[in-house]
């Protein structure tokens, strides 16, 4: 006799740290295990395996994430990471999880699905270039003006580049200007549909996973500062 009981979900965990340090002292990978656990709970979900990644976050070579999507293919379980937010800039990442053709959750966005991972893999890479750019062009601005600069990818260059420093916060200003800029055609398309006010473009923002460029959720002030930046970008 077949029961109809349905199965229970099977789940695959995969847990990220940026770091070696971090990946030894354990930082981090409490609260990403606490995360998963209480959704594994929460579902009457079992966990058949854990992945932990060490990465630098610069690399995009991931083989605990490729060895996670491996054994979720096989068996048909689910992906799950604890959250997706902080790794809403990792374009590479997003695009491997997007392209796995397996399906995922995450805790702190379990509305997210292909489309919404694919919009914020195209923000950040924008984004990315953007900053890189932008970047560069504040560095050589500076060493024009007769400034010396010791590693030209550093912070402390950044700090030495002006009198107070003004080429830092012209940095800042950079990076800003580069995210209001990546979300600039999501936020048109927002409005276009219909979502013109200030609380119902930060509702659809947080909705569709955005984040701000700190990594937030978005409110009033922060979509009005958002909207003042996009006018001058």
């Amino acid at each position: 006799m077949v029961s109809d009981t349905p199965s229970p979900q099977r789940l695959v965990a995969y847990e990220r740290v940026s770091t070696a340090r971090q990946g030894r002292s354990g930082l981090g990978l409490e609260a990403q295990r606490k995360a998963i656990d209480d959704y594994a709970s929460g579902q009457g979900a079992s966990i058949l395996s854990r992945f932990t990644e060490v990465e630098s976050g610069r690399k995009n070579d991931r083989p605990e994430l490729e060895k996670a999507l491996h054994l979720a293919r096989l068996t048909g379980a689910t992906l799950v990471i604890a959250k997706l937010d902080r790794l809403s800039r990792n374009a590479a990442f997003l695009l491997t999880l997007r392209d796995s053709g397996v399906r995922f959750v995450a805790c702190d966005m379990p509305e997210a699905n292909n489309l919404t991972v694919g919009i914020m893999a195209l923000v950040a890479e924008q984004e990315r270039e953007a900053i890189s750019r932008r970047t560069k062009e504040a560095l050589a601005a500076a060493k024009a003006r007769g400034v010396k600069l010791g590693n030209p990818n550093g912070a402390a260059a950044l700090r030495r580049a002006g009198k107070g420093g003004e080429a830092l916060r012209a940095a800042v200003r950079a990076n800003a200007d580069a995210h209001a800029e990546a979300l600039a055609p999501v936020v048109r398309q927002l409005q276009t549909a219909g979502h013109t006010s200030l609380r119902a473009l930060a509702a659809e923002l947080n909705a569709s996973a955005m984040r701000t460029r700190r990594g937030g959720r978005w409110h009033v002030s922060s979509v009005r500062n958002l909207l003042q930046r996009m006018k001058r970008v």
